[in-house]
């Protein structure tokens, strides 16, 4: 609601359109100030008639307190009706009171400033009351009863009688100070880090928590009639003194020759004085006014002070600018002209985010959303135009095509892949199969398309298209490790399960063992016997012992044998030629001369029972490769096999020098001559020979 204080004592109460809701006789004479509560249930006002009223909106509860002067500023407490009923008031009489309501009854009155003049002015903020007087603004916390600030008033400007002082609080901790043409910002600090936009602390009160920076501070080169915020900018209603003014240097008495003056104009500015825009006010009368006889008030929104004048529809807040005659309600241009202005200086995000807060038709989306494309493109910034388009495109099948194959004709699709949507909404199949094979054309997209691959459910493309796109690079240089897996993908959604497994053996993926079990590939697996072993020899040698009727040992066998594959085949030889023989000792026969060499390269532990139980490798090429590696019990029983019972016995005797198991072997050979050949050797090497008594 908007609240008028009149000349003849009357509070008027209006709603926003200016109809009347309630009539107020709070005093008999001028109304000086006027002050609401936060909830909007109580208000306030003070008269030249010195007295002090609260009215409550909504009931017949009435306040009034006699003071005898004419008293110009109040502030309720902001939480008026929770608070004691407090208020605080001040006037000619230069104190500023704060009165608080006794739980027995009457109020308590208390003087927090006496002595420097007048009080002109009064906010109240949450905890913190704001006030000027002859010699500047103060800055009480209410809630530790202790002064913050004090700011000095501005040189050289008139008198406050004929240049009221103007103080809006921005929110909880910063104040605006208007005061002739003098601004200031003050932001109220609880510590002592640097202050706002980098300007270092410059006021503060001894023994107080808190303290006051200045971050802001111009002088303008009109009068200040009201200043107000407006998000993260300030609205001030200005007023133009006439060069004869100017010359004088108004600063007491000197006012503005009647029926000369300019009409008033509001400034939109920053903190730093730049002028964002300025608008004149034809006021009807205007000609016959002075500074003091305007005034600004605004009607505070929600949201962030930073919202950077962008508010949603409805939510804007509106500004009063208020003469003898006339109130002219002002508030942000239309939010369409606000966004066409946005586009046309090229702040397309900030018309985006207009749209999106839901200024404007929502029709608007697709026009701003196309140009902001539009605009990026021609800019060259694809990756960050790719980025925005799920905001931008939104739920579009077709916008999401069109942009799909733009990119595409500008070649730049691979950064536009990462955000396709694969539903809400889907798009056709030609779209999703021309993203994928625009991956395929650079080694530096491949890593994309393989995670693109995997990530996009197949019922929505073709794999075919893509693969034919990959197939010819199978031999070229762009063809790379990740381009082979993500074939492999694309052969298992067509069902090419054999092209997809020579791939995934090739690559030396762990999964191809599950991979040949899940669709029956072991007749596939012929020829990569080799490089399934370099990937798990174990489970490679399982596979092919377990599946040997698939492929037979001779083909495994040839493959290890003359493989150029770097990786030690004969060892993998080795592992299945082993496994194979302890399945079945004849199912490997034809490679047992091998397997003889294979156990003593790599386990000769493993050869005396491989020797006793085989019958299908030769001796003396057996007998030639132990010579060779010194494995001479495996010599003693070759050599017993073939018949040369002496031979083993001298080797016994003469390489291994043990003569317990030289009586063995002649014990087990059965032979009367084999025990006259064991003494006589034994009598050349008595050495061997331990006495032992018996008992």
């Amino acid at each position: 609601m908007v609240a008028l204080g009149t000349h003849n004592g009357t509070l008027h109460i209006l709603d926003f359109q200016g109809n009347q809701v309630k009539e107020i006789a709070a005093h008999t004479a001028t109304i000086n100030d006027i002050s609401f509560d936060a909830d909007g249930e109580y208000i306030g006002s003070c008269s030249d008639d010195g007295t002090v009223a609260i009215s409550s909106l909504f009931t017949d509860e009435k306040l009034k307190f006699e003071y005898h002067r004419p008293m110009k500023a109040i502030a309720l407490d902001p939480n008026y009706s929770r608070n004691y009923r407090r208020f605080a008031t001040g006037g000619l009489a230069g104190q500023v009171l704060v009165l608080t309501k006794k739980t027995w009854g009457g109020y308590h009155k208390k003087v927090l400033r006496d002595g420097e003049g007048p009080i002109h002015s009064m906010k109240w903020r949450a905890d913190l009351l704001a006030w000027a007087n002859n010699a500047g603004v103060k800055v009480h916390d209410m809630k530790t009863d202790k002064g913050i600030a004090f700011i000095e008033r501005p040189k050289g400007i008139p008198r406050p009688e004929f240049l009221l002082p103007h103080l809006v609080w921005q929110d909880d901790t910063v104040l605006v100070i208007g005061w002739g043409t003098s601004v200031k910002i003050a932001a109220i600090r609880t510590d002592l880090s640097q202050g706002l936009n980098g300007i270092q602390r410059t006021i503060a009160a001894v023994g107080s928590e808190k303290y006051v920076d200045i971050v802001g501070s111009f002088q303008t080169g009109y009068h200040i009639s009201g200043i107000a915020p407006f998000g993260d900018l300030l609205v001030v209603l200005a007023y133009i003194p006439d060069e004869d003014e100017n010359e004088k240097k108004i600063s007491t008495s000197v006012t503005p020759r009647q029926g000369t003056a300019q009409c008033p104009e509001i400034h939109l500015v920053s903190w730093k004085n730049d002028e964002v825009t300025t608008d004149a006010l034809p006021i009807h009368g205007y000609e016959h006014y002075k500074a003091k006889d305007y005034a600004l008030a605004h009607a505070p929104f929600s949201g962030s002070s930073n919202a950077g004048g962008q508010w949603a529809a409805g939510d804007e807040p509106l500004y009063y600018i208020v003469s003898p005659k006339d109130i002219v309600v002002t508030k942000p241009r239309d939010a369409e002209d606000h966004i066409a202005w946005l586009l046309q200086h090229d702040c397309h995000e900030k018309a985006l985010a207009a749209v999106e807060a839901g200024q404007g038709r929502t029709e608007l989306l697709d026009e701003v959303g196309s140009r902001y494309l539009d605009h990026l493109i021609i800019e060259r910034k694809y990756a960050e135009a790719a980025q925005r388009c799920p905001k931008l495109l939104r739920g579009s099948p077709s916008a999401w095509e069109r942009w799909v194959f733009h990119f595409a004709h500008l070649r730049q699709l691979p950064v536009l892949v990462p955000y396709i949507p694969t539903e809400n909404p889907q798009l056709s199949d030609t779209a999703y199969e021309v993203a994928l094979v625009a991956l395929t054309t650079n080694p530096s997209f491949h890593e994309l398309l393989l995670t693109t691959v995997k990530n996009w459910p197949p019922t929505l493309y073709s794999a075919s298209p893509v693969i034919s796109a990959i197939e010819p690079q199978l031999n070229s240089s762009l063809m790379t490790d990740t381009l082979k897996e993500a074939l492999a993908e694309l052969y298992v959604i067509n069902s090419q399960h054999e092209k997809a497994l020579s791939l995934y053996a090739e690559l030396l993926k762990p999964e191809v063992f599950e991979f040949i079990e899940k669709y029956n590939l072991h007749d596939a697996i012929h020829d990569k016997v080799v490089n399934l072993m370099l990937l798990d020899s174990k489970r490679t040698v399982h596979l092919l012992i377990q599946h040997r009727d698939i492929i037979p040992p001779y083909e495994v066998v040839e493959q290890l044998l003359h493989s150029n594959k770097t990786g030690d085949k004969r060892y993998f030889l080795h592992l299945y030629l082993h496994a194979l023989f302890e399945i079945d000792i004849h199912a490997g026969k034809d490679f047992h001369d091998m397997q003889v060499e294979l156990y003593a390269d790599y386990e000769p532990r493993m050869l005396l029972p491989f020797l006793r139980t085989s019958q299908h490798y030769r001796l003396d090429k057996a007998y030639e490769i132990f010579a060779q590696r010194e494995l001479v019990r495996e010599q003693v029983f070759v050599l017993g096999r073939m018949g040369n019972a002496k031979e083993a016995l001298s080797t016994i005797i003469n390489k291994l020098e043990d003569i317990e198991e030289a009586v063995e072997f002649v014990t087990d050979q059965h032979d009367d001559e084999l025990w006259e050949e064991l003494i006589r050797q034994c009598l050349q090497k008595p050495e061997m020979v331990v006495e032992t008594n018996c008992a």
